[in-house]
């Protein structure tokens, strides 16, 4: 990839142009590098490293101090790429306290644009933060912050009226200046309609092909998270002589359209 740093505005003009960008996570400077000099446009430091890095059952024990901690280190690694942080669990339950908390990801964790789970009811937060400059990619779909609301990681948006409302919610996080769009576990058809119909760039994890970028937890792509691979995922690492090879495989797939296949989607 050439020597320039990507922003909001590349990631804008890649989708008008129809050119599509890779997204993996990294929760350190080594992997950020990696990442980087593979072309990875975004380097998403999720909270996924609750499971992947800590151990935990699920995203909800991390903290905002190990956002910022694991967000500062991964932004050392990367010259180019733009760094995405998720907002921790609570840390953004009203727009005063997302204000504080996204300003402490940005000022001491170096991120470029933050990422908060929720449709309509993160209106007013999103309003604030992209007011004062704070940029914001909308997570929705399955909101992993949300599993036990939601009764576990399940598919979302199936039924007529739950599609609905993720489109709806999409476009009002379009309207309040959210500059980005991340959907999880969504059916690819509903995905690919309002990939279409909104101007953000759209990133998908089991989402389907049509979506402008995908995603994937680092340790899925890479073969070596305990237990079962999400079906949405696949291992690169079986194709691959090296780590680096693993990674500069994934962008070419997702530049090329070819991931994610069916396989890797839901209808």
């Amino acid at each position: 990839m050439p020597d320039k740093k990507i922003t909001l505005t590349t990631l804008r003009n890649m989708k008008q142009a129809g050119e599509k960008f890779a997204c993996l996570t990294a929760y350190d400077a080594t992997f950020a590098r990696l990442l980087d000099d593979a072309g990875v446009e975004v380097v998403l430091v999720g909270d996924s490293l609750g499971m992947v890095v800590q151990g935990q059952e699920s995203t909800l024990p991390v903290t905002m101090d190990e956002m910022i901690y694991h967000t500062h280190n991964v932004s050392r690694g990367c010259s180019n790429s733009l760094v995405l942080a998720d907002m921790s669990f609570m840390s953004y339950a009203t727009p005063d306290q997302a204000m504080f908390n996204a300003g402490r990801l940005m000022a001491e964790g170096h991120a470029h644009a933050v990422k908060l789970e929720g449709g309509a009811v993160m209106v007013e937060t999103v309003k604030q933060l992209t007011a004062h400059g704070i940029p914001v990619c909308a997570h929705l779909g399955l909101l992993p912050q949300s599993v036990n609301k939601l009764g576990g990681y399940r598919v979302q948006g199936k039924e007529a009226e739950a599609a609905n409302t993720i489109l709806q919610d999409s476009m009002a996080m379009q309207e309040a200046g959210a500059d980005l769009l991340l959907f999880e576990c969504i059916p690819s058809s509903l995905a690919a309609e309002i990939t279409s119909k909104v101007d953000i760039p759209v990133i998908g994890i089991g989402a389907g092909v049509d979506c402008d970028a995908q995603v994937l937890v680092l340790h899925d792509m890479l073969g070596i998270t305990p237990g079962k691979r999400p079906k949405f995922s696949k291992n690169f690492m079986e194709e691959a002589g090296s780590i680096q090879q693993a990674i500069s495989n994934y962008v070419k797939e997702v530049k090329a359209g070819t991931f994610p296949g069916l396989e890797h989607s839901f209808s």
